[in-house]
């Protein structure tokens, strides 16, 4: 090569080298920089294709990330391990490689397929891009072979392109790390909350809770309304997460609205939305729970307690799937599940004209009843159970159990808060116990005076003495399965005085064996 033929490719290679840099310093596009790399590195050297790959260091992988002159699904398919192919060996050596003629090279894997079309001969080089001394990616092209071309010079200048791109390729890596991280992050706890709300974590094994499990079985499936009924405080909003988290719409939005909460003035606009300047205070556009909830499931608390102007509205949303914002003329679909709930009597409601009919009929397509805690006492201490559990654990205190007194006042009150009060109880006592049983003092006030509950006989002092006595007889028993000898000598006393007081309050040793 002559002098000036010398002088006049070197003015090019920094002509376009300039263009390169300019490209990187314009945008903060990362994609969008390193593709006009590549048109320009096809424009000047009459690249056939060229491609940007990146080692994925969690899963050990190479792939091509940016490409010139390959499909989408021929990028897809250029996946590589490191030292695997040319791209992978490169990688993995950290040191440029040059193939004068692809045909003739075994090494060349030809993963993405995208040659076959083409009976041109290619010259391909492949170099590395690196961050200090560790290889994050490669940079490689397919060139028309020419005799005359240099190909160590051709692998120069690329190199000079790789520590020029080297910044971008680390920050692309570092986002797609991120990503992938956001990504797994996503997925536990996606299973988290499926595993959290699932239909098996709500407590119960009555009779009436088995049917309530069915049902949510066999609706939690579908696309089907449903409205849940029951008294407060007891686990409709356990029910509706079950149904939404165990139903084909368990990846989209969740939104619950507890309609009871909301003023009467904002109701619609929380749950329709409203324009900029609809009433006093609109500053600014807002999005209505419905229109977040798309392609989720709404859950409406209370129900029952919203009124006929903004019912009408809800009605429409059902039966046609679009609504407007407050103040706004623009219809917008929704494709919202709706699941509600009330502790109010509908039925009622509709005939004092309070509760509009048609949406009743609407709301009522799959009625779930959940049973008060009075309907269902055989689960009372299994409830009881799981939330001593719970509590005991979270402050971390060593209790495993409630004595016989705690257990029978628990098991004859009525529970008129349910689930809820129950749990509260629980707490409470959990709080106050400082030994390994919760016993009846800890349990509270209501429990124990039966002031309110009318469960709980007053004692004088005699027959508590004797009630304490008698669930120490028990306790002692239990806790030797039934060998009076050990019995008596855990609560320090004879076998003569134990047994005396074990007949007197009739208790058999013989069915604690």
């Amino acid at each position: 090569m002559s002098e000036r033929k010398r002088k006049l490719r070197k003015i090019e290679e920094t002509t376009y080298l300039y263009e390169i840099a300019k490209v990187l310093t314009e945008t903060i596009d990362l994609r969008k920089s390193l593709y006009a790399v590549l048109e320009i590195l096809s424009r000047s050297l009459g690249m056939r294709r060229g491609t940007i790959t990146i080692l994925n260091p969690l899963r050990d992988e190479i792939q091509i990330e940016v490409a010139h002159g390959l499909s989408r699904s021929a990028m897809q398919k250029g996946k590589y391990k490191p030292g695997e192919g040319i791209t992978g060996r490169v990688i993995q050596q950290g040191k440029g490689f040059v193939v004068p003629k692809i045909s003739e090279e075994p090494l060349f894997l030809n993963r993405t397929a995208s040659r076959r079309q083409t009976q041109e001969e290619l010259s391909f080089i492949c170099v590395p891009i690196k961050k200090g001394q560790q290889v994050v990616g490669a940079l490689s092209v397919d060139l028309p072979y020419d005799d005359g071309f240099d190909l160590k010079a051709g692998e120069r200048l690329l190199t000079v392109i790789a520590t020029m791109l080297a910044q971008w390729v680390i920050n692309l890596e570092t986002l797609q790390l991120e990503k992938e991280a956001l990504h797994q992050e996503n997925l536990r706890l996606q299973q988290q909350l499926a595993s959290k709300h699932s239909i098996t974590n709500i407590v119960g094994n009555s009779n009436k809770m088995r049917e309530v499990f069915q049902m949510i079985s066999q609706v939690c499936r579908s696309n089907a309304t449903v409205l849940i009924r029951g008294e407060s405080g007891t686990g409709k909003e356990l029910v509706a997460n079950a149904i939404h988290f165990n139903s084909p719409r368990a990846k989209n939005t969740f939104v619950k609205v507890n309609c009871a909460a909301l003023p009467a003035t904002l109701i619609e606009s929380e749950l329709f939305g409203h324009e900029k300047g609809a009433f006093t205070g609109a500053i600014r556009q807002k999005r209505g729970k419905f229109e977040l909830a798309n392609k989720g499931t709404i859950f409406l608390d209370e129900i029952g307690s919203i009124g006929l102007d903004v019912q009408a509205n809800l009605l429409r949303v059902l039966q046609e799937k679009e609504f407007e914002r407050v103040g706004g003329t623009q219809t917008i679909k929704s494709d919202v599940r709706i699941v509600a709930a009330t502790s109010k009597n509908l039925e009622q409601a509709v005939e004092e004209e309070t509760f509009r009919g048609d949406l009743y009929y609407r709301l009522n397509v799959f009625p779930i009843y959940l049973p008060p805690m009075r309907e269902r006492k055989t689960d009372i201490l299994l409830l009881a159970d799981y939330f001593l559990e719970n509590y005991a654990k979270e402050n971390t205190k060593d209790i495993r159990r409630f004595s016989t007194p705690a257990i029978d006042m628990l098991m004859q009150y009525h529970w008129p808060g349910n689930v809820r009060e129950l749990e509260n109880c629980i707490e409470r006592a959990v709080l106050l116990c400082e030994g390994g049983v919760v016993r009846s003092y800890h349990l509270p006030p209501t429990l124990q005076t039966g002031e309110q509950s009318d469960t709980v006989p007053a004692h004088s002092l005699d027959e508590a003495i004797a009630g304490l006595e008698r669930e120490m007889i028990i306790d002692a028993l239990k806790n030797t399965r039934g060998n009076m000898a050990m019995a008596a000598e855990l609560l320090q006393t004879t076998v003569r005085k134990f047994t005396y007081k074990a007949k007197k309050y009739g208790v058999d040793y013989r069915q604690y064996r």
